[in-house]
């Protein structure tokens, strides 16, 4: 299982990794190519903690260059959970999702990177057991499923798939379906897993009336 956390072993300030189109929820996995050098200090840093926590925020894609980085207020905090440096000093690692966030206010202070003083209590729920959506349909899900895979020419074990539970199905698609970052951050700022499946099924519906993808494989 690795570390459970409560309430009260959350730090109130954790390092923030900004990506676009990077989607991360509790109790999901998410890899990181880590390379550039103030994440490599990142990941240094925070390798030195207790706690092992990266946050993961999106920029918001509206904001324009002339005006600075401005970052969604939602994000996920996720545990350092495997690491595997590469010969041409690149980390290869993965955070297991921990909790989502609010960030309240983010920190540049004098690190190469960037720090967030984060507001834990309303995602309280991400802490506890797996979620259960008592709505799910696997045959109409699945089937929609294939139909998205086929037109965005992408391929899965359909046997894994079969067999996940809901949270862990739903939630995996979530994060390596190719959707657009405003999107993923829909699926993020969910309040349940019933939400994020309908609004994951919603965004398969449009793509399929959109129609067209790029070529791609989902382990």
């Amino acid at each position: 299982m690795g570390k459970t956390f409560g309430l009260a072993d959350l730090p109130e300030t954790i390092p923030v990794f900004p990506l676009p189109g990077a989607l991360l929820l509790p109790r999901a996995q998410l890899p990181l190519n880590i390379f550039e050098p103030r994440y490599l200090a990142l990941l240094e840093d925070t390798l030195k903690t207790p706690e092992r926590l990266i946050g993961m925020v999106q920029p918001v894609v509206s904001q324009s260059e002339e005006t600075g980085m401005r970052l969604h207020d939602v994000g996920c905090a996720g545990r350092v959970v495997g690491m595997q440096e590469t010969e041409d000093g690149r980390y290869l690692i993965t955070l297991r999702g921990v909790s989502r966030f609010r960030l309240m206010e983010p920190q540049n202070g004098f690190l190469p990177y960037m720090r967030g003083r984060v507001e834990w209590t309303r995602f309280e729920r991400d802490l506890g057991r797996a979620e259960t959506d008592e709505e799910f349909d696997r045959a109409a899900f699945l089937g929609v499923l294939a139909r998205y895979f086929e037109a965005q020419r992408l391929s899965s074990d359909w046997g894994s798939l079969k067999e996940a539970d809901e949270e862990l199905l739903v939630n995996s698609l979530a994060i390596l379906c190719p959707f657009e970052p405003e999107e993923k951050q829909a699926l993020l700022e969910a309040g349940t897993l019933s939400e994020r499946r309908k609004i994951l099924v919603t965004l398969m519906e449009f793509a399929l009336r959109g129609g067209g993808g790029d070529d791609g494989k989902l382990q």
